[in-house]
């Protein structure tokens, strides 16, 4: 006989006293967590990662010799290439469909605070063009799959909210209004809807709304921090980031919100998840080696 001490948060609720028996079968079966490929090993802090339309290369945010730029990173070798000189901070970059063009957020440094706007630039680095200049916080655009146009997060009028703009910059348009934020955008493969996280519930949930902000469905309904959401290239499936088991991890679920998973399962944190344009892998930016690197994951 021994006695069991059953435990909640620490405290112990009851004591139960229980024959031992010998296990009876085999043990249950542990997930298998997918094979884990660290791409990039220099530690820099880095976020805000997006897969090139061809797949050769990753587009990051990273923090190099005091000086957060934009930064290209060889799928294969991991070898780091700054786009643009780091005289002003600038980050979270997207590619345009056709790879040919990157939107970005560019900060005017103002004292401690800056003045954010979107701007555009060749692929290359050349033909830097202000495409949303600052209002409030310009922050998160993502290219259209169409090309035609650039979702984005501002707080123009009051808080963090979901518009859109053409390429030329002229017909902006509102898609979300509500008191709660609305942020980390991103869209369906064939263009027709937004994915996004928003705390219109008390807490950050996964939502998901047309192209033109209208039925907004709820996907995740948890009371731990869902964010940055990111359609798969079939659009069949929707990776974010969750704490909801203790740290943050990468999970993927059903378009629908259905068959949510722990895809990376490791005690450390995982975060800013990209899909590969075959979507077959996932990357992540993680601390699980001490410093912030890429890893590459398969999705199964």
């Amino acid at each position: 006989m021994r006695t069991l001490h059953l435990l909640f948060g620490g405290v112990p609720l009851l004591c139960v006293s229980i024959l031992a028996a010998p296990p009876e079968g085999p043990p249950p079966a542990v997930p298998d967590v997918p094979k884990v490929i660290r791409l990039t090993r220099d530690g820099s802090f880095k976020q805000h990662l997006h897969w090139s339309p061809d797949g050769k290369r990753l587009l990051c945010t990273r923090i190099h010799q005091g000086k957060m730029g934009l930064w290209t990173v060889n799928a294969v070798s991991g070898e780091l290439k700054a786009l643009l000189p780091q005289t002003t901070p600038h980050f979270d970059g997207h590619w345009s469909p056709d790879e040919k063009k990157l939107v970005f957020v560019w900060d005017t440094l103002q004292g401690t605070d800056g003045k954010l706007q979107i701007n555009t630039v060749n692929a290359d680095g050349t033909d830097l063009k202000v495409l949303v200049p600052h209002k409030a916080f310009e922050e998160s655009p993502r290219w259209s799959p169409d090309g035609k146009r650039i979702a984005w997060v501002s707080t123009r009028d009051g808080n963090q909210e979901i518009y859109s703009v053409d390429l030329s910059g002229k017909d902006v348009r509102r898609l979300t209004n509500e008191i709660a934020f609305d942020n980390n955008p991103s869209w369906s493969p064939d263009g027709k809807q937004l994915v996004f996280a928003s705390s219109r519930s008390g807490n950050f949930e996964i939502h998901t709304m047309n192209a033109d902000g209208s039925n907004v469905r709820r996907l995740t309904s948890h009371p731990a921090l869902d964010c940055w959401p990111a359609w798969s290239p079939d659009g069949k499936q929707i990776a974010f980031t969750s704490n909801r088991d203790s740290n943050y991890e990468i999970y993927v679920m059903n378009a629908d919100g259905s068959n949510v998973r722990n895809l990376t399962r490791h005690p450390k944190q995982d975060n800013f998840a990209a899909w590969s344009p075959d979507g077959k892998r996932i990357a992540f930016v993680s601390n699980r080696d001490g410093g912030h690197d890429i890893y590459i994951t398969e999705v199964k």
